[in-house]
């Protein structure tokens, strides 16, 4: 199973109040309208996946396990890749509970959205804490 792992931060203007997206980004800042966006200042981009990891999610049947760890804390949530996803956005990676896709997006219809997340997890983030966020690209059988 293709895995990526992306260190991050939380950001004390983290809120995660979206209803149906969830986004890690590149980018340093966070301003409080930045609300799905729960880790910034990520190492690694959607251009920087490889591109086993990214054929597999461009399959209507892959399965994406993301594992969000922050303070020993750690969420899982699971969402679904698309033979239309690009996944080459240079800083943002967006989480959709719909099906709707842009080059920001990395997986479709997913089990949890921002406001989804365990509200203590959300709490460490917004103390800026490091973030670990596991992908695990799960192949269709």
């Amino acid at each position: 199973m293709p895995e990526e792992t992306i260190r991050a931060r939380g950001h004390e203007n983290v809120t995660a109040r979206h209803k149906t997206t969830l986004e890690f980004t590149k980018e340093e800042h966070l301003t409080p309208r930045g609300d799905c966006i729960i880790a910034v200042s990520a190492d690694r981009g959607l251009q920087e996946f490889s591109e086993e990891f990214k054929n597999l999610l461009k399959d209507d049947d892959a399965v994406l396990e993301i594992t969000i760890e922050c303070g020993g804390i750690s969420e899982i949530l699971k969402a679904k890749g698309h033979h239309n996803l690009t996944l080459t956005h240079p800083t943002d990676m967006v989480v959709r509970k719909s099906d709707f896709i842009c080059d920001r997006t990395l997986a479709i219809g997913a089990d949890k959205a921002s406001i989804d997340l365990d509200r203590e997890l959300v709490e460490k983030l917004k103390r800026g804490s490091e973030v670990i966020i596991k992908l695990k690209a799960i192949k269709p059988k």
